[in-house]
């Protein structure tokens, strides 16, 4: 089996925690496009739930698919978010962002009673930070920002090289909300709750990646099957 095997046994067992009348987030990326898939199955069958898609291409693949769909504004208490990410540690403190929609993720996230991440096992990580952390930030004043988010993570302990994401082009990604994101190589972020504090005292950035104290389940799948952890 592949990662995209594992990845859409996690989605499949996530499933099991969507009740009837359910109010869903619904995540972004690979592992949670093969979760919208499966639940769109099950409300062919004829499970009756409304979900809110964290970004452009959930919100597209939901409708091809006959999800019915909600916004924030409408239903602004959700029962469950079902989202990926690009590393989880032992704690459930998660990095993600590695698809651009951070913000909305974390936004939908923390409107949600419960957050429950799916991931193949190679997400499953000892410390944060090989996956470099995304920062959102506003365009104004991008180098005094950049230089202010190098002086946060050195003081928090996790000192690297931080570049602004490109699409393939060359050209800066912009997310939809309409801001930049700047990549953190950081390798070891031995305090999330620090680095988190720090990042967000400063002013040109939106968000970060770092969601500490969202996800209370992962559902983690790899060549010895799938397991269940739940935050201590």
């Amino acid at each position: 089996m592949n990662s995209e095997d594992y990845k859409r046994q996690a989605a499949a067992a996530a499933l099991e925690f969507v009740e009837p009348g359910m109010r869903l987030g619904l995540g972004t990326g690979s592992t949670a496009k093969h979760f919208v898939e499966l639940l769109a199955d099950r409300v062919r069958a004829g499970l009756d739930v409304v979900g809110v898609a964290t970004s452009e291409a959930t919100r597209t693949d939901a409708e091809r698919l006959g999800l019915p769909l909600t916004t924030l504004d409408e239903t602004p208490e959700l029962d469950l978010t079902i989202d990926g990410a690009d590393e989880i540690a032992p704690d459930l403190t998660l990095i993600k962002g590695g698809g651009g929609a951070l913000l909305h993720e974390k936004i939908v996230a923390a409107a949600s009673s419960r957050m429950i991440v799916i991931a193949d096992e190679s997400k499953w990580v000892a410390l944060l930070g090989r996956f470099p952390l995304p920062v959102e930030v506003v365009s104004f004043g991008l180098a005094a920002t950049r230089r202010a988010i190098e002086s946060a993570a050195a003081g928090a302990g996790a000192p690297g090289p931080i570049s602004l994401r490109r699409t393939r082009d060359g050209h800066a990604f912009v997310t939809e909300a309409g801001h930049l994101i700047l990549d953190a190589a950081l390798t070891r972020i031995i305090e999330p709750p620090l680095l988190a504090d720090r990042l967000a005292e400063i002013p040109g950035v939106v968000e970060h990646g770092l969601f500490i104290g969202l996800a209370k389940t992962a559902i983690i799948a790899g060549p010895d099957g799938v397991r269940i952890v739940e935050r201590p």
